[in-house]
């Protein structure tokens, strides 16, 4: 699915369901605002640009489970984490390894280790 492109809209439900502005999610996709004005006339988003989505959902599922709510998951994504060096859970995954270390804080979280 994601090699073939996510649908465009997807961006716009990620945008309302973590309550980001367009240009919040845009950055912490790692995608330019202008190409995601493009992509709104096209069916389906590129590959790599369906990648860094489907990854922000992913996080916010799982932020959602360990914190209980989509409200939790969306103020503990924007907040300053002392355990990924003071960066904010949302800016760290727009890379492969900053959403492997987001991921594991969620995992310790999940499992009673303080993060």
């Amino acid at each position: 699915m994601v090699k073939r492109g996510i649908p465009a809209g997807a961006f716009g439900s990620l945008t309302r369901a973590l309550g980001l502005s367009a240009g919040e999610l845009a950055k912490a996709a790692g995608i330019a605002q202008r190409t995601i004005a493009r992509r709104a006339g096209e069916a389906r988003l590129k590959a790599g640009e369906s990648n860094s989505l489907y990854r922000i959902a992913g996080v916010t599922a799982l932020a959602e489970e360990v914190f209980g709510g989509i409200e939790a998951a969306r103020a503990w994504l924007r907040q300053p984490n002392r355990a990924l060096g003071g960066a904010t859970p949302l800016a760290m995954i727009e890379t492969d390894i900053g959403n492997e270390e987001v991921r594991n804080v969620l995992g310790r979280i999940g499992h009673g280790v303080t993060s």
